[in-house]
């Protein structure tokens, strides 16, 4: 189960997600095993769980960020370019960014400016070259309307329940490309948009899962 995957360090976890089947991909394990999660919260960042990091946001337990990057994996590939919306920590762009490589793009987005300035902070001070280079951008703005200016993407990752299905964000998707997004109010589930090369959108529920919802600051910030 995935809360048996806390370690006791980086490495551990990474390898209890592995053992635990969470994740399958060696790309992706490469990704975690590169990105320290300890770069992007302080409190038991090697349990699986949750942890929250203030203003009504948290960083998503280790096994949903496992998930996540698997079923992404095949638009994760060198030199493509990404959506993460509510980048919140920056952890999960890192991983994204360790993935897409030197030619790729990976743009994290959120709407709250204490979390921005912090994931900019850690992430110059740890991956200076992914943020000089341009593979990382953070950008603050309302990740609801998705982010034109670098659109479209190969994949988009959404780090908090859209109410339903988020059409501004599909919209901002490449034909073929997929997008990994927690869908729904008091019941949600992980939904997996895949639009192809017509640019027909077909979608898959993947499991139930329970995260803060998609929406403006000041109601974020009442979590």
């Amino acid at each position: 189960m995935a809360w048996t995957c806390t370690g006791r360090t980086n490495d551990e976890l990474v390898a209890n997600l592995l053992n635990e089947r969470i994740i399958t991909s060696e790309r992706v394990a490469s990704a975690m095993r590169a990105v320290d999660r300890a770069h992007f919260t302080s409190f038991q960042p090697y349990q699986d769980s949750p942890q929250s990091i203030g203003h009504g946001a948290t960083i998503s337990a280790p096994h949903m960020h496992g998930y996540a990057l698997e079923h992404l994996e095949k638009y994760l590939r060198p030199g493509m370019k990404v959506l993460d919306v509510g980048s919140g920590s920056g952890y999960l762009t890192a991983c994204m960014a360790a993935m897409v490589g030197e030619g790729g793009r990976v743009v994290g987005i959120d709407h709250i400016p204490e979390l921005v300035a912090a994931s900019q902070a850690a992430l110059d001070e740890h991956y200076s070259q992914w943020t000089q280079s341009g593979r990382i951008k953070i950008v603050l703005s309302d990740g609801r309307q998705g982010y034109l200016p670098d659109a479209p993407y190969d994949c988009i990752h959404v780090g908090a329940a859209a109410p339903k299905k988020p059409k501004e964000l599909l919209d901002q998707l490449k034909s073929p490309g997929r997008m990994f997004a927690p869908v729904g109010t008091s019941k949600q589930r992980i939904v997996v948009y895949n639009k192809d090369a017509d640019g027909e959108v077909a979608q898959e529920k993947i499991m139930g899962v329970l995260y803060v919802p998609l929406t403006d600051p000041e109601a974020q910030r009442l979590q």
